[in-house]
């Protein structure tokens, strides 16, 4: 018999999953062009280190600020006493007006409508509890981000039933992909509370159309349930389409204060637009005020520090740095998106086309030894442990074709990328030869021979599981 709760000894976690494997093995042997050369290359990390240089320059030129002072006193003894969970005025104030900036100023936020979280993991969660009760459902698209199996379901109780999207249509949601997604919920016997989506979407790198955009609000309104939308990489949109928040499609069709508008709730974070995962900065937007209230009475078990507000209300309240700031991430993503997706062409591999994110959507379907999620995992597995990438398969992602793969390409440095490239060129190139020379040509190193044990530690189970889920 167990000592231990049930929460503690379940499996639904989901850290079993390959999304999370490839980060082990990354963290036993990671890449260093000094000091390992021959290492894995994390590919699997939704991380934004392209414009450090921009925060650091503004940091140095507002000393004031990362000094804890105020007109050049110190203000550290109040921020360390300070524990307001309803956050630092100052700083909630600067996140909606940043918000509104990266949306075009096409629509605006209200500060008493914004729960602070510690990240978009917690805002997520949160609303979770608060919409919904153990034993009832969200419909996600799919593919999505292998994280929401933890974040939705692992301490909340609630199910995730996918909304099955395919590449006929570039992933695309339909009318018919929305009700078949319910109709199966309601055979589970499960009560779905609502629909969450993530928009620019994870791991497609795409943003939602208006007419998708119109068709969630369009379910949402029959069903009489909820709407998230998750837009933590509303700020990374660097093609056109222009991103559009729900907010927008609300306004532009009269919804507010409807009960629609009421059922609508946004989740934001500075981790991704800001490139600042470690500082734990998320927010829940809803026009709803007991979701508000409960979301923030919630909110004690994951606070944002009182120095991290302080900080960050300075920085986004420069709008000038932060307009500025916004425009170059921008570029700089398009060029490495441009620099990813070239490279991978040249190789002979395509990717989904796509406008936002710090990651693509690639195809390589025409490399499997079969049209299966086997056949998915064993060239994941070459790709980790022979080509010494860490990329994340789409079975992670929940995907419903075998042979996709989300590729990350903003945390790393452009050195690091072209390797990488060359890497899997080369991979490629050996593939392409004869069965024989292949094998030859990717058996002789003995640092991949080392990491053949590995292998057969993985699971082939890992989709199904999933698709149970």
């Amino acid at each position: 018999m167990s000592l231990l709760s049930s929460k503690a000894t379940c499996n639904s976690h989901g850290q079993d999953s390959s999304y999370f494997l490839g980060w082990q093995e990354y963290e036993k042997n990671p890449y260093d062009e000094v000091k390992n050369p021959n290492g894995i290359i994390q590919m699997g990390l939704a991380e934004n280190q392209l414009s450090f240089d921009l925060l650091e320059s503004w940091l140095a030129e507002n000393p004031d600020a990362a000094g804890f002072k105020r007109n050049g006193e110190s203000i550290f003894r109040e921020l360390a006493l300070f524990q307001d969970y309803h956050g630092l005025p100052a700083f909630k104030n600067a996140m909606v007006q940043f918000m509104a900036e990266i949306r075009g100023n096409k629509v605006s936020f209200e500060p008493n409508k914004l729960v602070l979280t510690a990240g978009a993991t917690s805002a997520n969660e949160t609303l979770v509890f608060c919409l919904a009760d153990p034993g009832e459902a969200f419909l996600l698209p799919t593919p999505y981000y292998p994280g929401f199996d933890r974040d939705l379901k692992w301490r909340t109780g609630v199910e995730i039933v996918p909304i099955h999207c395919t590449s006929s249509n570039g992933f695309k949601i339909t009318a018919s992909a929305l009700e078949e997604s319910y109709q199966l919920a309601q055979k589970r016997n499960l009560k779905v509370k609502g629909v969450l989506v993530t928009n620019p979407s994870n791991p497609l790198g795409i943003t939602l159309t208006r007419h998708e955009l119109n068709l969630l609000v369009n379910f949402i309104d029959a069903k009489g349930i909820h709407l998230i939308s998750d837009e933590i990489y509303s700020g990374t949109v660097f093609n056109s389409p222009s991103f559009v928040s729900i907010m927008e499609v609300l306004v532009d069709r009269n919804y507010t204060n409807t009960e629609v508008w009421n059922r609508v709730h946004i989740v934001y974070s500075l981790s991704k637009d800001l490139g600042l995962p470690g500082f734990r900065v998320g927010a829940i937007y809803s026009n709803d005020g007991l979701v508000v209230a409960a979301a923030t009475k919630m909110s004690s078990f994951g606070l944002v520090s009182s120095q991290t507000q302080y900080l960050l209300s300075a920085m986004l309240s420069d709008h000038k740095f932060a307009r500025n700031y916004m425009v170059e991430n921008r570029k700089r993503l398009k060029n490495r998106h441009a620099m990813l997706v070239n490279g991978l062409k040249t190789a002979g591999i395509s990717c989904l086309e796509s406008n936002a994110g710090l990651f693509c959507w690639v195809d390589m379907r025409h490399l499997l030894s079969s049209k299966s999620f086997e056949a998915e995992m064993d060239l994941w597995k070459k790709i980790v442990y022979q080509v010494g990438l860490n990329i994340s398969p789409g079975s992670s992602c929940h995907c419903d074709e075998p042979g996709w793969f989300r590729v990350c390409f903003a945390n790393m440095s452009e050195e690091t990328l072209d390797l990488a490239i060359r890497r899997i060129k080369s991979f490629v190139d050996a593939v392409n030869c004869s069965s024989k020379n292949s094998k030859n040509s990717w058996s002789k190193n003995p640092r991949r021979k080392s990491l053949a044990k590995w292998v057969f530690r993985l699971s082939f189970n890992d989709r199904d599981r999933e698709r149970e889920r």
